[in-house]
C-alpha cells in the first residue's frame, strides 16, 4: 500500500530533507508540504493523507495546536510529531492530544519511512529513549526494537539463539556480509556496541519477549 503523507517544518531545509528520504523509499506519494503552521488544516483538508508528520515547533499556529484541531475535525487521522525536542512534558502533551508517535529528529532518515508505515499498520508508537514517564492519555508505547526491520527482528532472535555469523547467513541464506551490515544497524538502533549489548538490551527492554528452544535432532533408527 502506497501512503500518503503530509509533512510540515518550518525549517525549509529540514521539510524538503525529510521529502527527500520518504520519496526515497518508492512507496511514499508526499501530497503535501508547507512551512506555515495556519496552512496544516488546509493542506489535510484537501489532500486527505494517510499520515501528517507535524513539527513540534512552528511560529504561529505551533505543532500541538496543529494536532488538536486535526484530531477534532478527522479523529482517525493519524498525526506523528518530528521534533528535536526530547522535554518529557513535550512529550506527554503530543501523546495525549492524540498523536500516533512522537519521532526525535534524531533518527536516521533511512528508518523514517519504515517508522511510518509502522504507525500505519498500528504497531507501532516511537518515542524518545529518554522518555521515560508513563502518560496514561497516550497510545500503547513500544520501545526502540519498533525501529527494527523485519529482518533485522529475525537476526536478532537468531543472536538470542546463540547463532554465529555464519550460522544467520546459512539459516537466513543471506552473505555473512549481509549480516555484518544488519548487525551494524541494530546496534547502532539499540544504541549499544557488541552483541553482549545487544542480548542484554533486548532482554531487558523486552524485545525479544520469548526465543524458541532448538528442535530436538531426529533419531534415525538403522
Amino acid at each position: 500500500m502506497r501512503l500518503r503523507v503530509c509533512i510540515a517544518d518550518d525549517h525549509l531545509l529540514m521539510l524538503h530533507a525529510v521529502r527527500d528520504a520518504l520519496l526515497k523509499s518508492g512507496d511514499i506519494d508526499i501530497v503535501g508540504l508547507t512551512h506555515l503552521g495556519e496552512e496544516v488544516v488546509a493542506l489535510v483538508e484537501e489532500h486527505a493523507p494517510d499520515v501528517v508528520l507535524l513539527d513540534g515547533h512552528m511560529p504561529g499556529v505551533d505543532g500541538l495546536t496543529c494536532l488538536k484541531e486535526i484530531k477534532l475535525r478527522w479523529p482517525e487521522m493519524r498525526v506523528v510529531m518530528l521534533s528535536a525536542s526530547e522535554n518529557p512534558k513535550e512529550i506527554g502533551d503530543a501523546l495525549a492530544a492524540g498523536a500516533s508517535a512522537y519521532i526525535g529528529k534524531r533518527i536516521s532518515p533511512q528508518d523514517l519511512a519504515s517508522a511510518l508505515r509502522q504507525v500505519v499498520a498500528g504497531v507501532v508508537h516511537h518515542r524518545s529513549s529518554h522518555y521515560e514517564e508513563p502518560v496514561a492519555a497516550a497510545p500503547a508505547v513500544v520501545p526502540e526494537s519498533a525501529l527494527l526491520t523485519p529482518r533485522e527482528q529475525t537476526i536478532l532472535e537468531e543472536m538470542a539463539l546463540g547463532h554465529s555469523t555464519k550460522v544467520i547467513s546459512r539459516d537466513l541464506w543471506i552473505t555473512e556480509k549481509t549480516v555484518k551490515f544488519h548487525l551494524t544497524n541494530i546496534y547502532r538502533k539499540l544504541d549499544v556496541h557488541n552483541r553482549t549489548g545487544a542480548m542484554r538490551h533486548a532482554f531487558e527492554h523486552n524485545l525479544i519477549p520469548s526465543v524458541p528452544e532448538p528442535a530436538a535432532p531426529a533419531v534415525v533408527n538403522l
